[in-house]
């Protein structure tokens, strides 16, 4: 389902009071929050979540914009179940409505089978990505892409993302 918005409340629903409920505080990296939220609740309560932002990024000569897919969340207790399928697949359907061709996240390594069982392909470049103060970083995590359009297909080139990562 669609959800009006998501608030740190809503996350730790699903995840818990955790000061790295994703695993990634050791990157260092300032994210920016989703506009689109998706979700799925279990007997009333909140269990997973997935997050979309349209980002403008560079890929070699070529500016254009990617839909960013962040905040993916399935409670502890509902893992395994397919959950993490349903709700990535309901937020890229809209995401098919946004205008980018491609979408784009970034994950921790033990993650990637998983968003390649859901059609992702890994990026072997590196990404550049913007942090206050104007700093540009290369994105620790691993980025990987899916189209949006059957006949999308990545343009070669670096790539470097004009805002913070999603």
């Amino acid at each position: 389902m669609r959800l009006a918005q998501y608030t740190k409340a809503d996350q730790e629903e699903i995840l818990g009071n955790s000061d790295d409920p994703f695993g990634v505080a050791w990157t260092g990296l300032t994210w920016l929050p989703k506009e689109e939220h998706f979700g799925i609740r279990h007997d009333g309560r909140l269990v997973a979540h997935a997050g979309l932002l349209r980002l403008p990024v560079a890929i070699g000569d070529a500016e254009t914009e990617v839909v960013g897919v962040g905040g993916v969340a399935v409670s502890p207790g509902m893992q395994g179940q397919g959950l993490a399928r349903l709700v990535v697949t309901a937020a890229l359907e809209h995401a098919r409505t946004m205008g980018p061709q491609h979408a784009l996240l970034f994950c921790r390594p033990p993650l990637v089978s998983l968003y390649q069982r859901l059609g992702w392909h890994p990026f072997d470049k590196d990404v550049l990505v913007e942090q206050p103060e104007g700093r540009l970083v290369t994105m620790p995590l691993r980025t990987m892409v899916t189209p949006l359009r059957d006949d999308a297909r990545w343009p070669s080139g670096p790539v470097r993302l004009f805002s913070l990562p999603m």
